[in-house]
């Protein structure tokens, strides 16, 4: 193999490309996705073609090294990224498979076997960027915290987003608006805090510690989701006599999806709180 994709790593990220293009070729010509859980396939399998592609060029063209005033850990930054692709791409798998794939639908079981193989390419990826044992923000503890946070927010979202895809539209409980806003306000901040940790420089900018800033926000961030959860649970789980869905198997996979997603994010968000009061 000749040009930027030399050696075992050069191969591994190819074949990263080519096969979450692949599945995103094929979902494509199979026709627009209107599911929530469709749209968030595409995003994923569009990211995890635009990062092994973005880290190729840089690498080839020795970008890095003058990027590394900005990002100090190249190294770091590739190991988790690879990660991150790694976790969406089987989220995303996972996904189509158990809302799109059926016997009789050709185009979605190749699009499927597809992104199984990008899946088990990116898993032997960061299986072998980590053996490497990268030290940065992003291989931490902490840094694997925040990122887990930010992929479970995604999920949650997406789920709550479907859940109003798929059921009436005349039914907005301002309860479970204010849940999602909580939500979304918590993903926004802790991406925040990720790109702050990643560009030291950025730091300078605030008045006050990032570690002040983190105590304070992990300390809002469990209030906010204990709050969501209970609104959410209140205003949703109340209409058990009324099934908007047309799959009646189907009707509460959403709800119950958000309801433990943010109940596992509270336990990062303590677990973060924990860690953030220790550092200070």
């Amino acid at each position: 193999m000749c040009g930027p994709f030399k050696g075992c790593q050069g191969i591994l990220r190819l074949l990263e490309i080519i096969f979450s293009a692949l599945s995103f070729i094929v979902v494509i010509c199979r026709g627009r996705m209107v599911s929530p859980w469709g749209v968030w396939c595409e995003f994923v399998w569009v990211f995890c073609i635009t990062v092994p592609v973005v880290i190729t060029v840089v690498e080839a063209k020795m970008w890095h090294i003058l990027l590394a005033v900005f990002l100090p850990n190249w190294a770091d930054l590739t190991c988790g990224l690879t990660s991150l692709c790694a976790v969406m791409i089987t989220s995303a798998t996972v996904i189509f498979a158990a809302v799109f794939v059926c016997l009789s639908c050709f185009v979605n079981i190749l699009c499927f076997l597809f992104s199984l193989v990008a899946t088990v390419v990116f898993l032997i990826d960061g299986a072998m960027q980590k053996k490497l044992f990268p030290s940065g923000y992003l291989s931490s503890l902490r840094g694997g915290l925040r990122t887990t946070e930010a992929f479970i927010a995604c999920i949650i979202l997406t789920a709550a987003a479907d859940h109003f895809v798929n059921g009436e539209w005349a039914f907005r409980p301002l309860g479970m608006i204010c849940s999602i806003i909580a939500f979304a306000v918590c993903l926004l901040v802790t991406v925040v805090i990720i790109v702050l940790h990643l560009l030291k420089l950025l730091q300078c900018l605030l008045s006050f510690k990032l570690s002040v800033m983190e105590l304070v926000f992990n300390i809002v961030a469990v209030l906010l989701y204990l709050l969501a959860v209970i609104l959410w649970s209140i205003f949703g789980y109340k209409r058990y006599k009324h099934n908007p869905y047309i799959c009646q198997k189907c009707s509460y996979v959403d709800m119950n999806t958000v309801t433990i997603g943010a109940l596992v994010n509270i336990v990062f968000y303590m677990v973060d709180l924990v860690l953030s009061f220790k550092s200070c």
